[in-house]
């Protein structure tokens, strides 16, 4: 044998031996080559990572809460006194609940600082171009505002369309599709309250906000007033709406009727502002009046109510909620009542 073949042969047999150590089930291969890592991916982070299983956790417990009490009525309750300040030293035995002139038995009462689900409605229809930049630096303010535990969304409503910018998340950092909003188009106020309701309806949260900017009339919703009322109502949450028209002889007057009477509905607040350091305050006062409300929940099905009429309760048809206190002088907001779910 050649001196050339005895190397041709020792080459081959070296290759041979590297293939079958790459495949044997205990060699280097482990039974497959290692998957290729895509161009430009990150490494997870330890931290993050953390962070979003701790998340998650809470938003599974909520969620477990959430689902045995969907039949409770859930009252939020604003009080202040004389001097517009937060009133945090009732206890459940200064409340009542009258439901249809009958009194509820109140079965939860609480006042603590528990976190909040909101979601933020920005108009971006052709007339809001200049104050755009106002929304955004408020916007980011709430959003810096929130504690832990607290979520938010961002809708935008503009050229006839609702788009969501951000779904539901505790991370306090505004996404670039917000920093890149452009205005343009119709109004369309009533869809985006019909889309954020339904979007908070599915979360855990007994507190649930809807804050929508708006400088205009509804001119091009599929929805009416009526329907964006009606839903916000039955996702139990209240709305806080801040009108950024301009004030004078050809003021909209029927944009700023609507987003009062959306406010007034549910228990919110109306802020009319034209922008500015206002709207930045009306930003960070929806927060602080978030964590400043009382939650109680009844169950209507009660409540002195003869039990032949219990099932005629759910009829679909409107109940009305005032909440008393027997201490005078105090000013108490509420939703008006709800739409009873059918049978």
């Amino acid at each position: 044998m050649t001196t050339h073949l005895k190397l041709l042969l020792s080459a081959t047999a070296l290759v041979a031996l590297a293939i079958a150590i790459l495949h044997h089930p205990g060699g280097m291969g482990a039974g497959r080559a290692a998957e290729p890592v895509p161009i430009g991916a990150v490494s997870p982070n330890p931290e993050e990572e953390g962070r979003q299983k701790e998340q998650e956790g809470r938003a599974k417990a909520r969620e477990e809460t959430f689902a045995i009490e969907t039949n409770l009525v859930v009252v939020n309750v604003t009080i202040r006194d004389r001097n517009r300040q937060f009133v945090p030293d009732l206890a459940l035995r200064n409340f009542r609940i009258i439901e249809d002139r009958v009194e509820q038995k109140i079965l939860s009462f609480d006042y603590e600082e528990n976190p909040f689900a909101g979601a933020i409605l920005l108009d971006a229809s052709g007339s809001m171009e200049s104050r755009l930049s106002l929304v955004r630096a408020a916007c980011a303010t709430f959003v810096d505002r929130l504690r832990e535990g607290d979520s938010y969304s961002i809708f935008s409503f503009g050229d006839a369309k609702v788009r969501l910018l951000q779904d539901f998340t505790e991370i306090r950092d505004i996404p670039d599709a917000v920093w890149d909003l452009k205005a343009k188009g119709m109004t369309t106020l009533y869809d985006a309250i019909v889309r954020a309701a339904e979007a908070l309806a599915r979360r855990p949260e007994k507190r649930r906000a809807i804050l929508v900017v708006s400088d205009g009339a509804d001119n091009q919703s599929r929805a009416s007033l009526d329907q964006a009322i009606r839903s916000a109502i039955d996702a139990q949450m209240v709305v806080y709406a801040v009108d950024l028209s301009y004030s004078g002889p050809n003021m909209q007057i029927s944009g700023a009727a609507a987003l009062r009477a959306l406010a007034t509905r549910t228990g919110g607040r109306f802020f009319s502002t034209p922008g500015g350091n206002r709207l930045r305050e009306a930003f960070a006062e929806t927060i602080d009046e978030l964590r400043h409300q009382y939650t109680l929940t009844y169950d209507s099905s009660y409540g002195g109510m003869a039990r032949e009429n219990r099932r005629e309760k759910k009829n679909g048809q409107w109940r009305s909620i005032e909440v008393q206190i027997d201490r005078p002088g105090l000013d108490i907001r509420t939703r008006q009542g709800y739409w009873a779910r059918q049978p």
